[in-house]
């Protein structure tokens, strides 16, 4: 659980330990599902869903996503992504309460291929 502060002037959020002016709660889980030398996959419940939340977050823990150069990554990923992928979503339809999921692959690349065949 983190207190989320937005920045406009560089499209950024910060996550602070306690509550600063103009923040927002934001509330995650996570599991380390794998992982490889310097890298994890994470399986990640999002309880609120702010501004780079993930991205914050994770940043704020000392692991930041891969690529992600806004957020303290080292250096880019080639074409210039970020290694964030929602592999499955799942939620209840507003109206009529049932439950829907979807599911989709992550992009063709070693890391992820690697990561994709340990996935339950």
């Amino acid at each position: 659980i983190h207190y989320l502060k937005r920045n406009e002037k560089n499209n950024t959020s910060k996550a602070h330990i306690k509550e600063v002016p103009e923040s927002k709660i934001a509330s995650l889980d996570y599991k380390i599902i794998a992982s490889l030398q310097n890298y994890y996959a994470l399986e990640i419940n999002l309880h609120t869903g702010r501004h780079h939340q993930i991205r914050a977050q994770l940043a704020h823990a000392g692991a930041s996503i891969k690529g992600d150069l806004k957020y303290g990554a080292k250096r880019s990923n080639p074409g210039g992504g970020i290694g964030l992928h929602s592999f499955q979503i799942e939620f209840k339809h507003p109206i009529t309460s049932e439950k829907l999921k979807f599911e989709a692959n992550p992009p063709k690349d070693n890391l992820w291929d690697f990561f994709k065949a340990l996935l339950p």
